[in-house]
């Protein structure tokens, strides 16, 4: 262990009574699950099937929406391995427990202190790591290290800023990245990084967040809500973050102008701000209809906020237009191609910096709008909304786009297929060496 490694140990466990205090305060706010609280504190709720383990992390919705599509193919190459499958959020815990297959568990993933990380390993025994992103978690991947895990990072991500900030600590970070057997980066120039951070073996194969499928929607919800929207004008302001509610009231009241019969669905990142954002409206005089409540969309209604979790795809199904949240803000934006996937003419701001390579294509296909400042959203809304050809064209060359890069995740399985077989067939595999 590096002294960089012991110092981070040591601080993790003096912080011990400030972590709680930390979660607690999460809870409050909805953003941990009381439940199944324990899980963050690396005490599982569900027994260890006996066999191989696979354990697949994603830190949040999108990542776990990507990882979706990898796990029905893992069960199809190997439907004997036992799959694990963890989030760190309330919102992808949601979403997995309506689209994991049978069989699959999912946990929380626990915080990163020693002593929950060492009781999660030694319950769950993971025979592979299947790591998502970028998210580094010391201890965590210490230990996986340690015992001797192999891990796989799958949709790596490095920007170049956290590239050098990660340099500065060379040795710890060689030891931390160092445990990879295999890295599998969005771009070559991530592949690069990581490969200069100790990563020995790693391939640039795209991200594979083109191959997730269509988030699914409950049919039963859907036509109701159409039924009740009727012929009037909708947009969607999606995954939003504090600061861009107010954004999309000033759009509405701007657009209203052209369309007074306009609605606008205001979907938050966090589905507890519902409350607050209702309040929002209502100092604006604007009338609103909270999704968690129920209650129908009239002719009078003229924001929705979709204040519920897991329901993004149905937000998505009844927007011709869309604006991404997280783009008007400096928070990095979030993932496009969800929106892509279901016939959403797509909107981008400034702040897509989390999403650098995906922004690229989506603009070289021309299959979005970006952006420069919220000042533009009501002209380019107005376009799209009196232009029909044009978001056709728009969520058509989005599929083109997706469609090229759905080999994704037939590369992914090919690079992933010796060492699961190493794991499956120890011997076989030493004797054929």
């Amino acid at each position: 262990m590096s002294l960089l490694s012991g110092i981070y140990h040591l601080l993790t466990d003096l912080a011990a009574p400030v972590i709680k205090v930390y979660l607690n305060r999460r809870m409050q706010k909805g953003r941990e699950d009381p439940e199944r609280f324990p899980e963050r504190l690396g005490q599982p709720s569900k027994q260890r099937p006996t066999g191989r383990l696979i354990w697949c992390h994603g830190a949040s919705v999108g990542e776990a929406n990507a990882l979706l599509i990898l796990i029905e193919r893992l069960r199809q190459m190997v439907p004997h391995i036992n799959i694990l499958m963890t989030t760190g959020t309330v919102t992808s815990a949601k979403l997995m427990q309506d689209r994991l297959p049978p069989g699959v568990i999912h946990q929380y993933m626990p915080v990163d202190r020693m002593p929950y990380v060492q009781n999660f390993l030694r319950h769950w025994r993971p025979d592979l790591v299947l790591w998502t992103e970028s998210e580094i978690w010391p201890n965590m991947l210490a230990s996986i290290h340690k015992i001797g895990i192999p891990a796989v990072l799958l949709n790596g991500r490095m920007s170049e800023k956290s590239f050098h900030n990660w340099k500065r600590w060379r040795s710890w970070t060689t030891e931390l990245l160092g445990g990879f057997r295999l890295a599998l980066t969005q771009t070559e120039d991530e592949r690069s990084r990581f490969t200069a951070l100790g990563i020995k073996s790693a391939h640039c194969i795209g991200n594979m967040k083109y191959a997730a499928k269509p988030l699914p929607c409950n049919e039963r919800d859907l036509e109701p809500l159409r039924q009740q929207i009727g012929n009037r004008p909708v947009w969607l302001m999606a995954s939003t973050h504090r600061g861009e509610e107010e954004i999309a009231l000033q759009t509405h009241a701007a657009l209203r102008k052209n369309f007074p019969e306009l609605l606008t669905i205001i979907a938050p990142r966090h589905a507890v701000r519902g409350g607050e954002i209702a309040q929002l409206c209502e100092k604006s005089g604007i009338k609103s209809v909270r999704r968690s409540t129920h209650e129908p969309l009239t002719p009078e209604t003229q924001i929705f906020v979709g204040d519920t979790m897991g329901e993004m795809g149905l937000f998505y199904r009844l927007s011709p237009v869309m604006v991404m949240g997280g783009s008007f803000v400096p928070h990095g934006g979030h993932n496009p191609i969800e929106p892509a996937l279901l016939g959403c003419a797509i909107i981008l701001g400034p702040e897509m910096f989390n999403f650098t390579a995906i922004l690229s294509e989506f603009k070289q296909h021309e299959a979005a709008l970006l952006l420069n400042h919220a000042n533009e959203l009501p002209y380019c809304i107005t376009r799209l909304l009196n232009n029909q050809p044009e978001r056709e064209r728009m969520v058509q060359n989005a599929h083109i786009l997706a469609d090229d890069k759905q080999h994704v995740i037939d590369r992914i399985i090919d690079l992933l297929r010796p060492i699961i077989a190493e794991i499956d067939y120890p011997e076989r595999t030493r004797d054929a060496s």
